[in-house]
């Protein structure tokens, strides 16, 4: 007979009330909370109402719920106590834990009413922060550290001669220097090992962004400590947004996230984008690298490396939205700080290729309320025509349209105050074997926002340039292809400027002057306008710096008279090896440098002023990148900024006579020297006659020489014949100074 429980035989051995130890068992077999729970969250900082009213509480809570996932009334649990009244919490059941995650993310923190916010969160952190140990039972009063002054992040600005200041990147080491005019660069503070890739300054000047393979560094502060970290595994690239407020970082890898990561959560695993906030140092929202258009491999089969975007994510100028294009796709705008998708939808625009928001805050003719505005393009596709596109966010409108032809490329170029968009655009002959580049500048602030046409230009346009905070532009043609050849084409240098109107009107753009047979490929502004560099840089054969100034104030050529501009060549120079032009912000001084990043000759940098004249040139080995300090916007009020342009001489006088001191300072410093060393030198000469007397007292002989002489002299007296002292000729040689000048030299 089979056994049962009935006639189980009896184990003389079993004690029913002996302790078993099965721990081992329940360890390896314990269910765990996470793996039926990770869909639910707890939310509390509800209003507390009666259970009357509870029905509307709940649905009122579903409609914000399912802003961001899917959850119905039979998956809401709200406590009621025996009074009747709810307890400001509830339980919520989602349809997919990443839903649940997404309700954290988005919605801690958010207002509910105009009392009350919500703080949600998953229930299964209960299990990982409450484990037995984790909390202490007994309440003890958290420690509140004491205050600590920080550090003044914009303490550079209070320097009281005004200097900027460099970063340099060369060897291993990163330093940061005050600017000086002729003299060597003074050390504010230098680092061994301080960046592993490259540095980069916010745009503000606030920090220094230093790059690590555990992700960047924000620094700052006098005693230029660490102010924020941003923990991006393998980070290979940052961005700032325009008021310092955000950063996105990037890597080519994607990120893997540790289980016990303090920072980063799986909502970023296999992402390589993140987009942090700057004050608190947490990540807002990430994403992963878009696939970008065009072939996998090449026609060997090889497979083709495709360049990312970069910036991928754009920001507005008042960093309250950042956009990201899928080319060919979409542009998805995200608000911030919460980085919701603007209405919830992306815009789709067929076949877009590139879109550029405005720099500033646009103010178009007659719009009074709140806009931002960006412009994009998309090629011709069929019969379609290729289409230039103004919208305005956030309400999606699109503003103004123009469609082109023949379009082979076109580029987008803001002007800094975003008056004016140029689109330029290279367009190709019916047999295609040609190009030539029209701009179409788009006027932004004018009523309609008309598009002038300038079609005079027959070569193709390899770079452009506005002039910063201006009207006029510079640009560089060539007529032949561009291709990666040792010896670079022959280029041209054309400088445009609108033509004087009436009133407070600007005129059409006109042609000032060209400038043919030049190597010249980089276009540098002042970042005041009026001053600009024409440079030749990256190349093997060429290194010219030419300096203009479009508001020369000697005679006007009686051709130009009616245009807004007095074009002159103020001084041209070279830099063997030049690979980067800066200008430093407030447009006094140009830094030129040779990096080893692209070659290993003669590499350093020269210091320019802005009229060009070289101020100091210096070799370093193994120099690999300089960076200027930017500077915030000035405080100052537009009549107060006249005010000190109208009294400038006034102010320059101080400013010479602070040089003048200074040089005299250096000069006296100089002369100090050389005092010191004539005084080493007058007690070593005293300290060897000294040992040269003692020496001869010891051998017997007369302290001083002299006497020694004339006793010698005296035992060898001459006689003449009539036995009298013969005369003696004694000859002495006497020295006298007659005048004395001291000149330094430099």
């Amino acid at each position: 007979m089979a056994p049962g429980f009935q006639n189980l035989p009896e184990d003389d051995g079993y004690d029913s009330e002996e302790e078993i130890d099965f721990s081992d068992l329940q360890e390896q077999y314990e269910v765990r909370l996470e793996q039926g729970l990770d869909g639910f969250v707890v939310i509390d900082g509800l209003p507390v109402v009666p259970e009357s009213t509870k029905d509307k509480l709940v649905k009122f809570l579903i409609k914000k719920l399912n802003t961001v996932g899917h959850t119905k009334e039979e998956a809401v649990f709200m406590p009621v106590t025996e009074s009747k009244m709810t307890e400001g919490y509830a339980f919520v059941e989602f349809d997919t834990p990443a839903q649940a995650i997404a309700a954290t993310k988005t919605l801690n923190g958010t207002a509910f009413d105009k009392k009350h916010t919500l703080a949600v969160n998953k229930l299964t952190d209960i299990e990982r922060y409450g484990r037995e140990g984790r909390i202490d039972e007994e309440y003890h009063e958290p420690h509140i550290e004491p205050f600590q002054e920080k550090d003044h992040l914009r303490w550079w600005l209070a320097d009281v001669n005004g200097r900027d200041q460099i970063a340099m990147y060369r060897n291993e080491e990163v330093g940061v220097f005050w600017n000086r005019k002729k003299e060597s660069p003074q050390e504010i503070v230098n680092r061994n090992h301080w960046t592993e890739i490259f540095i980069q300054w916010s745009p503000l000047g606030t920090y220094l962004a230093t790059m690590h393979s555990r992700g960047a560094q924000l620094w700052g502060g006098p005693s230029w400590s660490r102010q924020t970290r941003f923990p991006h595994p393998n980070c290979n690239l940052i961005d700032f947004s325009p008021t310092e407020q955000y950063v996105t970082t990037w890597s080519f890898k994607p990120i893997e996230v540790a289980e016990d990561d303090p920072v980063l959560s799986v909502e970023e695993d296999g992402k390589n984008y993140i987009i942090w906030d700057v004050a608190t140092g947490k990540p807002l929202r990430s994403f992963a690298t878009h696939d970008t258009a065009g072939p996998t491999v090449d026609e060997n089969g090889l497979p083709v490396k495709k360049k990312v975007p970069w910036p991928a994510f754009k920001w507005s100028s008042d960093d309250k939205y950042v956009a990201r294009m899928l080319e060919g796709q979409s542009i998805s705008v995200y608000e911030l700080p919460k980085m919701n998708l603007l209405d919830k939808v992306t815009i789709k625009i067929d076949a877009v290729k590139d879109f550029e928001w405005a720099p500033a805050l646009p103010q178009r003719d007659g719009v009074k309320t709140y806009e931002q505005l960006f412009c994009y393009w998309t090629p011709e596709i069929g019969s379609n025509p290729a289409k230039v596109g103004l919208m305005s966010i956030p309400s999606k409108e699109i503003v103004r349209t123009r469609n082109l032809f023949n379009v082979t490329d076109a580029k987008l170029h803001w002007q800094s105050q975003a008056a004016y968009i140029c689109v330029k655009v290279d367009r190709h002959s019916k047999s295609k074997k040609s190009l030539a580049t029209n701009l179409e500048i788009f006027r932004v602030k004018e009523k309609g926002v008309p598009v002038e046409v300038v079609d005079s230009i027959k070569d193709t346009v390899i770079n452009f340039a506005w002039e910063p905070k201006g009207d006029r532009f510079v640009l560089i043609t060539t007529a032949e292809v561009l291709m990666n050849t040792a010896v670079p084409p022959k280029t041209s240098v054309s400088f445009f400027c609108p033509e004087k109107v009436k009133g407070a009107g600007v005129g059409n753009f006109k042609h000032i002057r060209t400038i043919d047979k030049k190597n010249s490929n980089g276009i540098y502004w002042s970042p005041k306008g009026r001053f600009v560099v024409v440079a030749t840089v990256r190349s093997q054969q060429s290194f010219e710096l030419d300096f203009w100034d479009l508001d020369f104030e000697g005679e006007k050529p009686e051709s130009d008279k009616d245009l807004t501009a007095n074009l002159q060549l103020m001084a041209t120079g070279d830099h063997y090896g030049v690979t980067d032009v800066d200008w430093d912000p407030t447009g006094r001084y140009v830094a030129t440098s040779a990096s080893m990043w692209k070659h290993s000759m003669e590499n350093g940098y020269h210091i320019y002023d802005f009229k060009g004249e070289l101020l100091r040139e210096e070799h370093v080995d193994k120099f690999k990148q300089l960076a200027w300090r930017p500077r915030p916007p000035t405080l100052l009020s537009r009549d107060e900024q006249k005010q000190i342009r109208k009294n400038l001489r006034e102010y320059s006088k101080d400013f010479e006579e602070s040089d003048r001191i200074a040089e005299d300072t250096e000069k006296g410093a100089v002369v100090d020297e050389r005092r010191r060393q004539l005084s080493e030198w007058l007690a070593w000469r005293e300290r060897e006659m000294e040992d040269l007397v003692a020496e001869r007292v010891e051998l017997g002989l007369p302290e001083d020489p002299e006497e020694e002489l004339k006793a010698l002299l005296n035992g060898h007296t001459n006689l003449d014949e009539d036995g009298e002292e013969e005369e003696k000729v004694v000859e002495e040689i006497v020295e006298e100074i007659i005048d004395e000048t001291e000149e330094i030299m430099a």
